[in-house]
């Protein structure tokens, strides 16, 4: 019962990407998200859910509005991880002017479930760890990452003006704050870190090198980066677009003060298509090293080359809108996905631009 979804299941992993058309509903799905990271943090007021974007409408409006009858019904948002913790989330709001969302959450009794089924031997061979049940659930709870969800939406003037930063910390929804974080990771005692990030920017053929300053403190609002075809160097502020996007994915994942979990809209924005597809591949690659969980929508094909279907941690869903207008996700796996009309494997970009995946407007 939220926005487009008025009843949707998924199985998520590590990596998740999203494509359909506008308006299909890839961006609810990660707003419900944000929904349950508010709740997590007690904050549903809106200024708290935009800064994090959400975008708020009316609370009618946040709920399905397929039936006017249904205008006053309940959201609920289930999340279940690894079949033994089920949070279930319900949200409720009586639509007055200025009125403030009210959530309630409780763990169901799949778990007690659990419990019943021979699993009580567990507990207490792990007696040392695990000191009550209740500490266990909350270990297992401190595993789903949602409690800081944030969808970035970044933007090149963010990016390029270094003095700005965001209402969220370390970095802001359209990408403020990267300059401060680039310093934090520029001074960890892990030097593997920066390097990771330095190293990564290697995708563009004509970078050799990045400074970024060390003194948290100070003022200084640049990084250099270095051209090997040039003689001078330059700043961020002469820096191509599509170098400033990839520096705060990169960033984005490599961070130890960045959420565990989030998700990136338009991945695609400013990217040249074989650099779309490299990029995805290196994100993932990211993903599993510094463990973390990220939701991904593109409009563009190339990003999906770059994601490997043999993996069951990584998932591509393609999304649409049934007869009734509710939002519906359908998953490609290496079982369904399709093939040419010779039956040779057809690259993932391909098949999407010949209509085989779905995903694509249907009205003319």
């Amino acid at each position: 019962n939220f926005k487009s979804i008025y009843d949707l299941e998924l199985e998520v992993g590590r990596v998740n990407l999203f494509i359909g058309e506008n308006g299909s509903g890839k961006s609810n799905l990660l707003e419900a998200l944000v929904f349950v990271s508010a709740s997590e943090s007690n904050m549903l007021a809106n200024e708290f859910l935009v800064s994090r974007g959400l975008r708020v409408p009316e609370p009618e409006l946040m709920r399905s509005a397929f039936e006017e009858e249904g205008k006053e019904k309940d959201i609920k948002i289930n999340i279940i991880y690894k079949k033994k913790i089920h949070d279930e989330y319900s949200f409720q709001n009586d639509n007055n002017p200025y009125s403030k969302w009210v959530s309630f959450s409780l763990l169901k009794n799949e778990s007690d479930h659990y419990w019943n089924k021979a699993k009580v031997s567990e507990i207490f061979e792990e007696s040392e760890k695990y000191t009550s049940i209740a500490h266990y659930y909350y270990d297992c709870k401190t595993k789903i990452n949602f409690k800081n969800f944030i969808i970035y939406s970044p933007e090149n003037t963010a990016l390029r003006v270094f003095q700005k930063e965001g209402q969220i910390q370390p970095l802001g929804i359209n990408g403020e704050g990267l300059l401060k974080l680039l310093k934090v990771i520029n001074n960890y005692e892990d030097k593997s870190y920066i390097n990771t990030i330095i190293e990564s920017l290697q995708l563009f053929n004509w970078f050799e090198d990045i400074t970024i300053p060390t003194d948290i403190s100070s003022m200084e609002d640049k990084v250099i980066i270095k051209d090997k075809y040039l003689y001078r160097e330059f700043t961020q502020k002469s820096a191509n677009e599509g170098f400033l996007f990839i520096l705060f994915y990169i960033t984005l994942i490599v961070a130890k003060e960045t959420p565990k979990a989030f998700a990136i809209d338009n991945i695609d924005a400013s990217l040249n298509p074989k650099l779309c597809t490299k990029l995805m591949t290196l994100l993932t690659d990211l993903a599993i090293k510094y463990d973390k969980q990220i939701f991904l929508t593109t409009h563009n094909p190339a990003i999906l080359d770059g994601i490997n279907l043999n993996d069951e941690e990584q998932k591509l869903f393609v999304v649409s809108r049934n007869k009734k207008g509710h939002t519906r996700m359908k998953e490609i796996t290496v079982e369904n996905k399709p093939k040419s009309s010779t039956n040779e494997p057809l690259k993932l970009s391909e098949a999407f631009l010949r209509g085989y995946l779905g995903g694509l407007p249907k009205g003319f």
